[in-house]
């Protein structure tokens, strides 16, 4: 599957450093800046009920993979949408985070793998 950069920005915190959430990345952003599916895929979850990840939004892939985009401002899909590459899933904020950045997973067979792994170089 081909990725893409899921938001325009510079990366502010990598693969496993310290912080509470270190499952992925973190990439700097303005407010309300929109967030992009990093491939097409099924919504299978969109809310706030995980704590620390404030608004959530996980993309299935396939039956491999799957995308987190965490502490969005607003959710632009619902659960069991079906979205594009690039397709606005989401806009940057704050929410559960100090500041505002798009936190970014990407799990294999439920494994956190390092999304810079994936994503184009850039």
């Amino acid at each position: 599957m081909p990725w893409q950069w899921p938001a325009s920005g510079d990366v502010i915190g990598t693969f496993g450093e310290g912080g509470t959430i270190t499952a992925g990345i973190d990439i700097d952003g303005q407010k309300g800046q929109p967030v992009k599916a990093a491939g097409p895929g099924i919504v299978v979850y969109a809310g706030s009920g995980v704590r620390g990840y404030g608004n959530l939004i996980l993309l299935k892939h396939n039956d491999e993979f799957l995308s987190a985009y965490a502490h969005n401002d607003s959710l632009r899909v619902k659960e069991n949408d079906v979205v594009e590459t690039g397709e606005v899933i989401a806009t940057m904020g704050d929410s559960d985070a100090e500041d505002v950045r798009l936190h970014f997973e990407v799990r294999k067979d439920g494994q956190p793998q390092d999304p810079l792994e994936y994503l184009p170089k850039r």
